[in-house]
C-alpha cells in the first residue's frame, strides 16, 4: 500500500508550502540514466514535496533538479559519507520528515551507495517507498536481444584478473542471462576473461543508453573483446549482457571447432582460448587444448 496521502496536513515547517504532502519516510526515487526527459511525473512530485533530497553527488543532481524546477534542499550521501550523515537523515524521518534518495543516474541501491541508508531505515522500522523508473541494467537487457525471462544482475566485477575470474567461475553455471556493470578501462580485459571462463557466449555491450551517442554492440564475447582491445576504451557508462549457458548446443564438427578456436586465438592465449571453447561447447578441455595447440603452431 502506498504511503503517499492526499489532503492531509503538511508535516513540519519545510512542508507547509508543499501543495501535495507525503507521509513521512524514505522515498527511493529513480532518475534518468541519460536523457533528462526520462523522469516520471510521480518522481518530480515526490522530489518537489520532500523535505530534503539525499544525493550521490549534489553537483550532478543539481543539473537535473534545476532543469525540472525542483528547489528542495539537497545533502550529499555517498560512499565516503560518515555514518552520522545517515543517522541525521533517519532521525529527520523519525521526527516526521520526508527524505528522498536519488543516485547520479538510474534506480538507487543498485550498485550505488544508497543501500546502507535503505537497510538502516528498514532496521529502524521507518517507512520506505520506491518511486520506480529508469535502470541501466534493465535497459541494456532489453536492448541486448538476449533471453530476458530469467536474468541475474551481477553488478561490478573485481578489478584484478585473478579475483575477476574467480567471481566469473562462480557464475558460469547460473542458468540465466548475466548483466554486469563495467568501467571503460577494464572493458576489453573483462570481456576476455568472460570468454575464457564462461565460454564464448553471445553477448552485448551497451553504453551511453538513452543519450545521443547510444550504442549497443551484439556479438560473441571473444569478438567483443577483440573489438574493444583494438578500438580502445569507449566513452560513457557501460553495461555488459551475457547470454545463458547453452545446454542444448550440438557437438561441433572439426571445421566448426577450428573456426571457434581461430576466433578465440585471435585475442587469447592457447590455454584461455581452449578453455573458452571447451566451456562454450561442452567438449573435453584436453581435446580442445590439443587442437588449439595444433592451430597455434600452424598445423591442420
Amino acid at each position: 500500500m502506498s504511503l503517499e496521502t492526499k489532503g492531509r496536513q503538511p508535516i513540519g515547517p519545510s512542508a507547509r508550502s508543499k501543495p501535495d504532502a507525503l507521509a513521512p519516510g524514505l522515498y527511493v526515487v529513480a532518475t534518468p540514466i541519460g536523457n533528462a526527459e526520462d523522469i516520471t511525473l510521480r518522481a518530480l512530485r515526490v522530489l518537489g514535496a520532500a523535505d530534503v533530497i539525499a544525493c550521490e553527488d549534489t553537483r550532478v543532481s543539481a543539473k537535473l533538479l534545476q532543469r525540472h524546477g525542483v528547489a528542495t534542499e539537497r545533502v550529499a550521501y555517498h560512499d565516503h559519507s560518515k555514518p552520522q550523515v545517515a543517522e541525521r537523515l533517519l532521525d529527520r524521518i523519525a521526527a516526521g520528515a520526508v527524505v528522498a534518495l536519488i543516485s547520479d543516474a538510474g534506480t538507487p541501491v543498485l550498485s550505488d551507495p544508497g543501500f546502507p541508508l535503505l537497510r538502516a531505515a528498514v532496521a529502524r522500522g521507518l517507512a520506505v517507498t520506491l518511486v520506480p523508473g529508469p535502470s541501466a541494467p534493465v535497459a541494456a537487457l532489453v536492448l541486448s536481444g538476449l533471453p530476458a525471462e530469467r536474468f541475474l544482475a551481477a553488478g561490478f566485477l573485481p578489478p584484478k584478473e585473478v579475483a575477476r575470474r574467480r567471481a566469473l567461475d562462480a557464475l558460469k553455471s547460473v542458468p540465466a542471462t548475466l548483466v554486469f556493470l563495467e568501467t571503460a578501462p577494464r572493458l576489453a580485459a573483462s570481456l576476455a576473461d568472460m570468454a575464457a571462463v564462461l565460454g564464448d557466449r553471445p553477448a552485448a555491450v551497451a553504453r551511453e543508453l538513452t543519450k545521443l551517442h547510444e550504442e549497443v554492440r551484439r556479438e560473441r564475447l571473444a569478438a567483443l573483446a577483440a573489438h574493444y582491445r583494438a578500438a580502445g576504451a569507449p566513452r560513457g557508462e557501460i553495461v555488459i549482457v551475457v547470454g545463458p549457458p547453452d545446454e542444448s548446443a550440438p557437438a561441433l564438427d572439426a571445421d566448426a571447432l577450428d573456426a571457434r578456436l581461430r576466433a578465440a586465438l585471435a585475442t587469447m592465449s592457447v590455454k584461455d582460448a581452449s578453455a573458452a571453447v571447451a566451456a562454450a561447447t561442452g567438449m573435453k578441455r584436453r581435446e580442445v587444448y590439443a587442437r588449439a595447440l595444433a592451430l597455434a603452431g600452424g598445423g591442420r
